[in-house]
């Protein structure tokens, strides 16, 4: 009987691949305590912060003392987390190939959640930059770009689909090489209570499509490492991020960068800050939100 079969370890020799034991000692139950314990102090490029003051990243300007959130997403990974109105939510993407895809909700009442439509019709913009309110299905502004040095965005194209990594990448399974964003997509909001009959389309952050005069989309990529984005919170939030190639992306392989993820508390946009009053139908958006807070006594 072959080693492997009899209960033996693999070896170079027979040609196996190792096995997780080889690296492992969990024959006991004392064995396997000290095994995990030791695994806990490893650390690792891609991994969430805790607590987020141990960040390595922190941004210039922010105490680390003061951070709610500190992740670095793995390519082809995802987060999520609730965070509280005025919350300042800041996106890196340290090497050019990040996409972050993105859905907010309403942390309180989830069937309230983005809705690009609304975010492109309402400040009569389809391209995102600072000063731009994400908006719900109800009138609300969820969030509001307050910095941006990317200007690569997308509100057209949502994320990819199981369908179109498996014809573009030969896989979609979520925890294979090439996870589709919606299958991270799904992940995320399943440890919320939510399906996907709850997921609307998303928006991209570091990615940019432009599009023609005939209505063709015309993929235009990042602009390079080093650039961030940051939200405000305007109502507490659900956040759900997937970092995947862009549906457009024209690589062949799936490739994409780490995304950095950043949070600590601020304040909404209130009456006085310039995009209050940007447009009559933003400043419908906003009064919407603040009469909503207010109710909530937030």
């Amino acid at each position: 009987m072959p080693p492997a079969l009899a209960g033996g370890t693999p070896t170079e020799s027979d040609g196996a691949m190792p096995s997780i034991a080889d690296d492992h000692l969990t024959d006991s139950v004392l064995a396997a305590r000290a095994d995990a314990r030791a695994q806990a102090l490893q650390t690792s490029d891609q991994m969430p912060y805790r607590p987020a003051a141990t960040s390595p990243f922190v941004p210039d300007g922010v105490p680390a003392a003061a951070l709610v959130w500190a992740e670095t997403v793995a390519p082809g990974g995802y987060t999520h987390r609730i965070v509280s109105r005025g919350t300042r939510i800041r996106l890196d993407d340290p090497t050019g190939a990040a996409c972050a895809h993105v859905i907010l909700f309403n942390a309180l009442e989830t069937s309230e959640r983005l809705n690009v439509a609304d975010t492109i019709k309402i400040p009569w913009q389809a391209y995102l930059g600072s000063g731009h309110p994400l908006l719900s299905g109800d009138g609300r502004a969820l969030a509001t770009i307050t910095a941006d040095t990317s200007g690569r965005h997308d509100t057209f194209c949502g994320t990819t689909t199981d369908e179109s990594s498996i014809a573009k990448y030969g896989s979609a399974d979520p925890q294979g090489p090439a996870p589709s964003g919606r299958s991270r997509f799904l992940l995320a909001a399943s440890k919320h209570g939510l399906t996907g009959r709850d997921l609307p389309p998303s928006i991209s952050f570091f990615k940019a499509v432009h599009v023609e005069p005939d209505g063709a989309l015309t993929f235009q990529g990042g602009a390079g490492p080093g650039t961030h984005v940051e939200l405000v919170a305007e109502i507490p939030l659900l956040v759900l991020i997937v970092n995947v190639p862009h549906p457009l992306d024209p690589a062949d392989d799936y490739l994409v960068g780490p995304l950095r993820v950043h949070a600590w508390p601020g304040t909404p946009t209130l009456p006085g800050d310039p995009q209050f009053t940007a447009t009559p139908e933003v400043n419908r958006a906003y009064l919407n939100s603040i009469d909503y807070a207010e109710a909530r006594g937030l």
